[in-house]
């Protein structure tokens, strides 16, 4: 989008070094308010917000009639909090029989606009976006308040019904408590939250007391967003009733508490896991979106490339040995071995899990849940395991030497055992081991397959746009490449680089991706990376090995995937910028 100050200085307003002084003001703060504080300006408000609706396409309200507001407001206040309307300069203006007029000070802000869906779905109305400028603002907001005041809005009963509730909930038992929670408004207002999470695609909810609010954000394609800010007198509430439904202690608010409930919603059935956590400002809490759909895809479906579903297959048909994915926290590494349990569960196998969390159930696997506070660890459960006739075993994580000891011992025992381990490549994988204390000559027999990935923006389908790469880029891309095992060079038109940008529509919040990918490398053990491993000579012979046996890095999979078009070249870049260093350093 053309900003105001550009267009200004366009239209000869403003010289070439006032426009850089006030971009740099811009940095901080709006472009409106930076150039209406500079008097020096020879611009009225009503002609900046004009010139705005021009950029904008959006049809500007220089003045609203405040009479014929008055005798509407009262039926229409309750649909936008008073704190959302100040906090993101938006209000309702008119009710027609098609819509509600919201008028926007920032029509383009992307919060508000993600707030504003959100409203609209609790409320069940649609609407129609107008700009008005922010002196209208202020005046239909003073009225704005006083008017939901005396028309005793909803949300206004709503927060004198949880302030009591949180009342009670100090003073009653939790049964009792929960009969309250059942029937209050809070109820719909924890279930919005919940399906405006499941229909925006979020991974994470994160409920957060500040000072003045309550704000919800939402973890979406790997990045929060504010979506909703609500009057802080109903946090208490709203912690209560999502404790109630993971079956946590209520009166408990000083130590962390972790749970999990199960809700059906637009007609699935999704796992919340839940964790609290004091802060100086209130309970905080965090639920993790369990999509069992998004969970339980097979390989393609994930990203996999077939070069390295090939080597991960080869891995998982061999009668025993260890599959382990690695990458940091929240690279998928749990969805990839839950896609190869999904593969290995047949009626002839005995498959037991050990996780902590258990993220999703699988029918005819045998999944246990990690309790720390009683002493049941992947150790401790390990040993136990091994007593119930497994075939394949799955391990939550490897996090200490006797886990690790405990899974090689299994797979050189005659079982398949699948785990993840944090390191940033796969070749990394064989240096972790021994230094938790494998024996080198006890790593080939035991491990099969590692697998290292991470996590990608994808571009949104409707808006990506193709466009010839910069030079720089292009370098990259070309070096990427010319590492490449032959056969998947050559398959590859280097004649016409092309690559995709984001753009940003409404299908994608105007943010140009929508859902992520993976991006992956394998690592398989043969004889000669055996042989490596025993002369233990470091990572550098292992990397030129693995690359000798046909291995795609990270790296070069985003880079073919950008060029595909499912991603862009700087979100490949950024996620693998640690293993490029790494190389650049040996």
């Amino acid at each position: 989008m053309q900003s105001l100050i550009d267009e200004i200085k366009k239209r000869e307003l403003i010289s070439e070094e006032k426009a850089e002084e006030l971009q740099e003001k811009s940095r901080e703060r709006k472009e409106e308010e930076v150039i209406m504080e500079d008097t020096s300006i020879p611009i009225t408000e009503d002609q900046l917000f004009r010139i705005k609706s021009e950029i904008l396409d959006i049809t500007y309200k220089p003045e609203v009639n405040l009479d014929r507001l008055g005798s509407v407001l009262p039926d229409i206040a309750n649909l936008i909090p008073e704190d959302s309307a100040k906090h993101y300069k938006m209000v309702p203006l008119n009710k027609t029989e098609n819509a509600i007029e919201i008028g926007m000070v920032y029509p383009k802000d992307l919060k508000a606009q993600e707030v504003l869906r959100f409203l609209s779905r609790r409320g069940g109305f649609s609407y129609k976006i107008f700009l008005i400028n922010l002196s209208t603002f202020e005046e239909i907001l003073s009225q704005y308040g006083e008017l939901r005041k005396g028309a005793g809005a909803a949300l206004g009963a709503m927060a004198e019904e949880e302030e009591e509730l949180a009342k009670r909930i100090n003073e009653e038992d939790t049964e009792n408590v929960q009969k309250m929670a059942e029937e209050a408004p809070i109820v719909r207002v924890v279930s919005v939250i919940l399906k405006e999470a499941i229909e925006g695609g979020a991974s994470d909810i994160h409920v957060e007391p500040g000072r003045e609010k309550l704000e919800v954000r939402y973890r979406i394609d790997g990045a929060l967003r504010s979506s909703l800010v609500l009057p802080l007198k109903i946090h208490p509430a709203v912690v209560a009733r999502i404790k109630i439904l993971s079956n946590l202690k209520i009166e408990e608010r000083r130590l962390p508490q972790d749970g999990r409930f199960f809700s059906k919603i637009a007609g699935k059935d999704i796992d919340f896991r839940v964790a609290t956590m004091p802060t100086t400002m209130g309970e905080k809490v965090v639920l993790r979106v369990l999509d069992p759909e998004q969970g339980m895809m097979e390989l393609e479906e994930l990203g996999m490339r077939d070069s390295t579903e090939t080597i991960v297959n080869r891995g998982v048909n061999r009668p025993t040995g260890m599959i382990l994915a690695t990458g940091p926290t929240g690279s998928g590494k749990t969805t990839t071995l839950y896609s190869l349990l999904r593969r290995l569960n047949t009626e002839e196998v005995n498959i037991v899990t050990l996780e902590d969390p258990v993220e999703y159930f699988i029918d005819g696997v045998n999944q246990s849940q990690i309790e720390h506070d009683i002493g049941y660890d992947f150790a401790s459960g390990l040993r136990q395991i091994l007593r119930q006739d497994p075939d394949i075993i799955m391990v939550g994580e490897i996090r200490d030497q006797e886990t690790a000891e405990l899974a090689v011992h299994a797979a050189l025992t005659g079982h398949i055992v699948l785990s993840t381990l944090h390191t940033n490549d796969a070749v990394g994988v064989i240096p972790r081991l021994t230094d938790m204390g494998i024996k080198p000559y006890l790593v080939p027999p035991s491990l099969n397959t590692a697998i290292a990935q991470r996590l990608v923006r994808r571009l949104c389908d409707g808006c990506k746009k193709e466009v010839v790469p910069e030079e720089r880029i292009k370098k990259i891309i070309l070096s990427e490449i010319e590492q490449l095992p032959p056969r998947t060079r050559e398959s590859l038109n280097l004649s016409d680089i092309k690559i995709f940008k984001p753009v940003g529509c409404e299908k994608c919040g105007s943010t140009g991706f929508k859902g992520r990918i993976g991006i992956y490398e394998a690592l398989e053990m043969t004889d000669e990376m055996a042989n490596l491993v025993l002369e233990d000579k470091g990572e550098q012979p292992l990397k030129k090995q693995a690359y000798k046996q046909g291995m795609i890095t990270m790296r070069q999979d985003g880079i073919m995937k950008a060029l595909e078009g499912h991603t862009s070249v700087e979100v490949v870049l950024k996620a693998t910028k640690e293993t490029k260093k790494e190389e650049e350093n040996e």
